[in-house]
């Protein structure tokens, strides 16, 4: 029985009106902006109103795409949700925004795997499609990051923003477009090196775990950056050579975007040229699982994403988990 083969059909992305920028993080702590740009690359990220909570955001970025494309919500079978934000435990945040866009024919999920969660969405939605039954995969990747941001620890709170954005996959029409490949991997030993401790089962939300700050991100910057480019860079290097593929033949690579100084690692060790990287940290931060769909959405806008382009992406996260995947543009 012949695969049908998965590719993105539509697109989508939203942000929130409200922009933090450096010089209003230097009134809030002990930080400058020359320092937070040479450190990161970010200049400005962009926070969600009050009461505006990932799956508000994720049917906005729905609503981007119902305009670009006509997308029919009445017609998506499945949505897979990347987010560690969700708006509450349960129920899911995919049935909150199958409710919100009207997808009355969709069944659906939530997925946790920090920053690498589009990716994993991508190969669930992609192995979806292939096996035949499900035509129309929304994969969403939104996280409300400044919900679980500490805004008095300089470390971290000049590292995230907020946003959403979406992609659609459908079988393909054409066997030249489409997902060519992916590997996706994970080592749980790096649970102590990026979390956030409390809201769980281990320590559930009370009074001590919210005055110990626990429900805010922790991370090690040091031993996370260095696994960051070292398994970006490899996954990535490994992907290209099983499809016998090298760096030249890459119309557009986005990475995540976490760090600047990360990305420029990466890259050169992939040898891209720079005019084959998309690179949008200044103006959005690290969104999480909307780093990556974002970056689809503004090399596509900005021209740099043709139809017939070969798109690698690659993510590394909190678990850790890191992946990277080949897809021929079609759009």
């Amino acid at each position: 029985m012949k695969k049908n083969k998965a590719t993105i059909t539509a697109i989508g992305k939203y942000t929130p009106e409200k922009i933090l920028n450096n010089f209003d993080l230097e009134k809030m702590v002990d930080t400058t902006d020359k320092w937070i740009r040479t450190r990161t690359g970010i200049f400005e990220r962009h926070i969600a109103a009050e009461g505006e909570a990932t799956s508000d955001m994720a049917i906005a970025a729905f609503k981007d795409m119902q305009k670009r494309f006509g997308t029919n919500p009445e017609e998506i079978d499945v949505i897979v949700v990347a987010t560690i934000t969700p708006d509450m435990f349960f129920p899911s945040t995919a049935a909150l925004i199958q409710d919100g866009i009207g997808a009355t024919n969709a069944w659906g999920f939530d997925l946790s795997a920090a920053c690498s969660g589009f990716i994993y969405a991508m190969v669930v939605a992609t192995q979806l499609v292939e096996s035949g039954r499900y035509k129309k995969v929304l994969v969403v990747g939104s996280d409300t990051m400044s919900t679980i941001t500490d805004y008095t620890n300089r470390d971290t709170c000049v590292l995230f923003g907020d946003a959403a954005s979406v992609v659609l996959v459908e079988p393909s029409e054409n066997e030249e477009y489409g997902v060519i490949d992916y590997l996706v991997k994970m080592d749980g030993k790096g649970k102590d090196l990026l979390y956030m401790a409390a809201g769980g089962s281990r320590n559930p939300a009370t009074h001590e775990t919210v005055d110990k700050k626990m429900h805010y991100i922790y991370q090690e910057g040091k031993p996370v950056f260095k696994f960051a480019v070292s398994k970006m860079a490899e996954i990535s290097t490994e992907l290209l050579k099983r499809n016998s593929l090298k760096g030249s033949d890459v119309g557009l690579f986005v990475p995540h975007q976490a760090n600047k100084r990360i990305i420029d690692a990466c890259v050169n060790r992939l040898k891209l040229e720079d005019s084959q990287v998309m690179i949008n940290i200044d103006k959005y931060a690290n969104t999480t699982a909307a780093t990556i769909p974002l970056g689809i959405v503004d090399g596509y806008d900005e021209g740099r994403l043709k139809k017939g382009d070969l798109l690698l992406i690659s993510a590394f996260g909190g678990g850790f988990t890191w992946g990277s995947m080949l897809i021929r543009w079609s759009l």
